[in-house]
């Protein structure tokens, strides 16, 4: 299959392109926001003039960073930011649907105008101020449903918000509903019996991945300016990919995952940013990131450290390509291909890139995921699996995942919790020689979105719903940071991505790096689903 830089129905912006154009020209450039190249970055240099009422097209054409600039400075105000996305929302989610439990856009207002007598006030509560922002439908957000997709809890609402969406606010955001995931998060397919099916915005046939598959739609299509997912088997990297934007699965513990009636056994899921820009990415990081009591394996550490300067020299860096683990992982014709044409992006920038040879059995991880994911969302469902009027509202996967916990021995969870602890250690010593592992983000393309999940991923049959995401799955082990960055598209024209690993802790480092690789590349903000544009 051959690949290409250009998906259909997507819209290119011109070679000439500025990195950083000065923030009131992005306001107004003549052309290129009416051809809806709308994400910083896409505005040719030269052509633009500053007006006083950008409109509401030009607003969702900014990067977050240089919005959240704009709303600080009062040159846009939080009620014409609010309208913008409003307006894109009314306008591109019925099509995509990715944006659930929409709040009232008259209360909503209300909430900005707040936001603007704040600032006239001197009350500037953070660089989210004023920013519209959906939390994923798998953390609780006060006045919101909290359905993780299924109808068991459609009426289920919160009383106190998770970390993610509790610093949201404090941070100045208004939340103005969910974003889409598949029933209780289980599959990279965002489509589910209560809310429907989630599209990708470069191609309205296909999935958007998942879990995360609303936020990663939203951003992409301009109706967020940044977006929160979260991430146990891929579920932030894989809707990044497929969206061809950026998104971090930070550290274990950078982010607290709180509340929750269990904060020590679960290790595996983490929650982190996304973002149309990698400095989008690592701005809102800055605000969910740090210790909070209620999870007492949080990081202790100063969030402010992701606001500072990603740009760097890696001259000299050392990167291991792992690829497809030697072939344990069977990929669809065209992946490797288009993820291996970028490592030459990393050697002109002075980086040391060579294969590396799997340095543990891929098929002791496969087990250890199975069994660890087994136990914590098995035993998570059990009751709903346990109730007879229940059960059958709970789809086949998730039924799955209960009778595995419930024939698991302790030895077996014992055993693998030595093996992730090895994988771990192995891990130690490999960071030693490489500064940072490269591998594909996905074994496949964006599918059909009526398809639940693939069944067969380069010949070779999926045994469960989950095991063609499974290159991402040592990492999730892990607990180290990850990132996806976009690679290019499929002769089709759908997106991949490719992830960057890094060692436990050097989130910032891993940011710089995928930094460094969208200054080279510039593939987010060079293309643009045509849905995105206004017309």
């Amino acid at each position: 299959m051959s690949t290409n830089d250009t998906p259909n129905g997507a819209i290119a912006a011109s070679a000439g392109t500025p990195t950083n154009p000065q923030r009131r020209e992005l306001l107004r450039t003549t052309g290129a926001v009416t051809a809806g190249v709308v994400a910083s970055g896409l505005l040719p240099g030269g052509a633009a003039k500053a007006l006083a009422s950008p409109s509401a097209t030009e607003i969702v054409a900014l990067d977050a960073y240089e919005l959240s600039g704009l709303i600080k400075t009062k040159e846009v105000s939080c009620v014409e930011v609010m309208d913008a996305f409003l307006k894109q929302i009314d306008r591109v989610n019925p099509k995509i649907n990715a944006i659930v439990a929409l709040a009232d856009g008259d209360k909503l207002r209300a909430e900005a105008r707040e936001r603007d007598s704040q600032l006239a006030r001197g009350q500037y509560m953070g660089w989210m101020h004023g920013f519209p922002q959906a939390i994923k439908d798998t953390s609780a957000a006060v006045g919101f449903p909290f359905t993780a997709g299924s109808p068991i809890q459609k009426d289920y609402f919160p009383k106190e918000d998770a970390v993610i969406a509790e610093r949201a606010r404090r941070d100045g955001a208004i939340m103005i509903g969910k974003t889409n995931t598949p029933e209780f998060a289980l599959g990279s397919n965002t489509v589910n019996p209560l809310y429907g099916n989630t599209v990708n915005p470069f191609d309205l046939t296909k999935t958007v991945g998942g879990s995360s598959g609303g936020a990663g739609a939203a951003l992409v299509a301009r109706m967020l300016p940044v977006a929160d997912g979260s991430d146990m088997g891929g579920s932030i990297r894989n809707p990044s990919a497929y969206c061809n934007v950026y998104g971090l699965r930070p550290t274990a513990g950078v982010v607290p995952f709180a509340p929750s009636p269990e904060v020590f056994i679960q290790q595996l899921a983490i929650e982190g940013p996304m973002g149309r820009t990698v400095k989008d990415v690592a701005m809102l990081l800055s605000p969910q990131a740090g210790h909070d009591p209620r999870a007492p394996l949080s990081v202790h550490l100063d969030p402010s450290q992701f606001t500072a300067s990603l740009d760097r020299d890696f001259k000299g860096a050392k990167i291991g390509w792992l690829g497809n683990w030697d072939g344990y992982f069977p990929m669809e014709p065209g992946v490797m291909e288009l993820c291996e044409s970028r490592l030459k992006v990393f050697t002109d920038l002075g980086c040391e890139v060579e294969p590396v040879k799997p340095w543990f059995e891929a098929e002791t991880l496969w087990q250890t995921w199975l069994t660890q994911r087994a136990f914590l969302v098995g035993n998570n469902l059990r009751g709903y699996y346990e109730n007879p009027e229940l059960r059958p509202l709970m789809k086949r996967d998730a039924q799955w995942e209960v009778e595995q916990a419930m024939k698991m021995t302790p030895q077996a969870l014992f055993e693998s919790a030595i093996a992730r602890t090895a994988w771990v250690m192995s891990l130690n010593e490999i960071f030693k020689k490489y500064d940072f592992i490269l591998s594909p983000t996905a074994q496949v393309f964006p599918f059909d979105v009526t398809t639940l999940w693939p069944k067969t991923v380069g010949g070779v049959t999926m045994e469960t719903y989950h095991q063609w995401m499974g290159i991402v799955l040592p990492w999730s082990l892990a607990g180290t940071p990850v990132m996806n960055v976009p690679v290019g598209f499929s002769a089709g024209g759908v997106p991949m991505g490719m992830q960057v690993i890094g060692p436990r802790h050097s989130d910032f480092k891993v940011m710089q790096m995928a930094r460094a690789y969208e200054k080279a590349t510039g593939f987010a903000q060079k293309h643009v689903p045509a849905i995105a544009r206004a017309g």
